[in-house]
């Protein structure tokens, strides 16, 4: 099943605990663990078990459970710094080129509009087609096996379904290893031979294209392609992983720098940039070795076999591998059960898609507050965006006192709720920075820095939002986490991806004040969710089959179980 998905990495403190991780990494599978026969059927009732216990179940079977030899340096966390820090900056530096592909092009969308004759609606296409590529590319098939394709968190978590597809002309197949941070032995990049896309494809197609048709198609392919980088490099809990922490940042870099390339050099640019940048990324990850444990192990069981003549050398994810007939219907049913049957899913996927979609609405709105409004070029628009990043900074330093928080108020025991604190702060002033930019951008005597204020204040309560958000729905649903946030990124890229498409009109027909009126309205609207199930959320959860059962216990609680157990 799913590798422990990167959004259980950004929560601080930890949400998974050490059993449930090692769990995902020695055999990529979630929900509760049960003892599986040889032939992946379920068997004593499917009762709950650890991987010792199964260890020593198959062992008594006569199997030889085949795991890390200590010392041996087969463990990808007992290798060396160096070589940890190559495969973690590697493999962020193709985050990066993603993030960039997402948004370095609004930095001249106007370029493309005028030199191919076409409609400004169908060249914001290629920022919707690559964001779609997100949701419908974006949880790849964790079984190493296989080549992954579409990945489909559209229609499932394929965390071991197989859809090989290797021989495809846009793809190839490049390692994208899981390896343990150097300086907290905390696994970081799931999903091995998964097909990242070449360099040469991926951009080039856009750079020389003669007609708005070839550069939306071409933009299509690349964003489907790209999710394979984004969905199997994980954070680490480390100094790197730190300034990896929050990925919605980076797509802020890509109009910082697309403006002035735009402005001096013309939009084309901008994607043979892009095809430069990736193309040095994709020669790293020639480099980057394997680091999936149940591949390592695998390979280890095939040697053993191979030298010994004896087929009982297994690994537990041999042996406790599900049918591919119940792996196939759990990856296409359980994301969509999820979305629509868990109100916790559901309405935190929707907040989170409203946030997710005004970052993207930025990237539209920005230019028409400075560039159309004040007169500003396209790179001094770019900076702007300097604005929100800056709130994004300042977030961070708001993760320690949420970490004190958390601490003092689990001191009885741990429960999901406890992670909303920073998103009750973010539903305030994420709509507070709306109304700020709607009445300031939307007039050019208003000198500049006001609405760069509001972009600092949206950065703010963004991340207060995503973080917090994120972190509730995986330690409401520890043991279906991949599953859960596959149903919330699902949703969040599609509407994310709708934006650009009406974002633009909306603001010149309706008026800017009154089109960020709106938006602000709409955030305050749903600015209680947070409140509620804080409030009810216990409640919401004792009633699933799916969530976690852990409840607040308070200190009057405590009281009266000692009293009654006096009595």
């Amino acid at each position: 099943m799913p590798s422990e998905p990167f959004e259980a990495e950004l929560a601080s403190p930890p949400i998974l605990s050490a059993a449930q991780e090692e769990e995902y990494r020695i055999l990529d599978q979630e929900g509760p663990l049960t003892r599986q026969s040889s032939k992946g059927t379920v068997v004593s009732g499917g009762e709950k078990v650890d991987l010792n216990k199964l260890a020593a179940q198959h062992e008594k079977e006569g199997y030889h459970i085949v795991s890390f030899e200590k010392g041996a340096q087969e463990d990808p966390r007992e290798w060396t710094n160096s070589k940890k820090w190559f495969i973690t900056i590697s493999t962020a530096f193709l985050c990066l080129a993603v993030a960039l592909g997402s948004s370095l092009i609004t930095g001249d969308m106007r370029g493309p509009t005028a030199e191919l004759g076409t409609k400004q609606i169908i060249t914001n296409l290629t920022v919707t087609c690559f964001v779609i590529g997100f949701g419908i590319g974006d949880e790849p098939s964790r079984d190493s096996n296989r080549y992954g394709f579409f990945q489909q968190r559209t229609i499932a978590s394929l965390s071991e379904v197989y859809v090989a597809v290797h021989h495809s002309a846009f793809f190839v197949p490049i390692r994208s290893p899981r390896i343990s941070s150097p300086m907290s032995q905390t696994n970081l990049f799931p999903h091995p031979q998964t097909p990242l896309l070449a360099p040469s494809p991926k951009y080039s197609g856009a750079g020389p294209s003669k007609n708005a048709a070839t550069l939306v198609v071409a933009r299509q392919i690349a964003g489907i392609a790209a999710s394979a980088p984004v969905c199997n490099v994980v954070e680490a809990r480390c100094a790197y992983g730190r300034i990896q922490r929050y990925p919605l940042r980076w797509p802020l870099l890509g109009p910082m720098i697309g403006g002035w390339i735009g402005e001096r050099a013309g939009w084309r640019w901008m994607y043979w940039v892009l095809f430069i940048f990736t193309g040095a990324c994709f020669g790293l990850t020639f480099f980057i070795p394997e680091t999936l444990a149940p591949v390592l192990l695998r390979k280890k069981a095939e040697r053993l076999r191979k030298e010994t003549g004896d087929d009982k050398h297994c690994t537990l994810q041999e042996l406790e591998r599900k049918p591919f007939s119940e792996t196939l219907k759990i990856a296409l049913v359980r994301p969509f059960v999820m979305l629509f049957l868990e109100p916790i899913v559901l309405f935190m996927s929707f907040y989170l898609s409203f946030v997710y979609s005004l970052l993207y609405l930025m990237f539209f709105a920005f230019p028409i507050a400075f560039e159309e409004i004040r007169g500003f070029s396209g790179g001094m628009t770019g900076l702007t965006f300097i604005s929100i990043m800056l709130g994004i900074l300042a977030a961070m330093g708001v993760v320690p006192y949420q970490e004190k928080l958390y601490a003092r108020v689990t001191k009885n025991g741990t429960f999901p709720e406890a992670r909303l604190y920073p998103m009750m702060l973010g539903a305030f002033v994420f709509p507070a920075a709306l109304f700020i930019f709607a009445f300031t951008g939307a007039y050019p005597s208003v000198h500049w820095i006001a609405p760069c204020i509001a972009g600092t204040v949206f950065g703010f309560g963004m991340i207060l939002l995503y973080i917090s958000a994120n972190s509730y729905i995986i330690d409401s649903y520890s043991d279906f986490a991949a599953t859960a946030m596959a149903a919330k990124t699902f949703m969040r890229s599609e509407v994310g991806a709708m934006v650009p498409l009406f974002v633009t009109p909306m603001f010149h027909n309706m008026g800017f004040q009154y089109a960020g009126l709106l938006l602000a309205l709409v955030g305050c609207a749903i600015a209680p969710m947070p409140f509620i199930f804080y409030r009810y959320g216990g409640a919401i959860r004792a009633r699933s089959k799916r969530a976690s059962p852990n409840q607040r216990i308070r200190d009057e609680d405590l009281v009266c179980e000692k009293k009654v157990l006096a009595e």
